[in-house]
């Protein structure tokens, strides 16, 4: 049996070759970011936040509606292609539209602190 972990909180920019994130073999995360392009038939999705992209692969999301320029949070587990390209395998997704980035990142920010203080001490 299989158990599934919550989705680490990144920004895309902090996804890259030598990120801790991408460190672990299917790391389970949760992402942030515009829809910039999605292709129907292979259900890859790409998103975008502050200059970075991610493809999200979202062939296991049955009732969400994509709709490009539209804000979307997805959980799922990071993978690599044969070429080395990383894509998150979306387990969920959500339409964020309206969420307040900037009280998001003070969170996230404030989430980070209190876990490098008291769960990692």
């Amino acid at each position: 049996m299989t158990t599934l972990k919550p989705g680490i909180i990144v920004h895309l920019d902090e996804l890259h070759a030598s990120s801790p994130f991408a460190a672990t073999p299917s790391q389970s995360l949760r992402v942030l970011g515009q829809l910039n392009s999605y292709d129907v038939e292979t259900g890859i999705a790409l998103i975008t936040e502050a200059g970075a992209s991610l493809k999200v692969d979202t062939q296991l999301l049955h009732d969400v509606a994509l709709r490009q320029g539209s804000l979307y949070q997805f959980i799922g587990e990071l993978n690599f292609t044969a070429s080395n390209e990383m894509v998150l395998q979306a387990r969920v997704g959500r339409n964020v539209d309206g969420l307040d980035l900037k009280l998001y990142d003070k969170a996230l920010q404030l989430r980070r602190q209190f876990e490098k203080e008291h769960v990692h001490a």
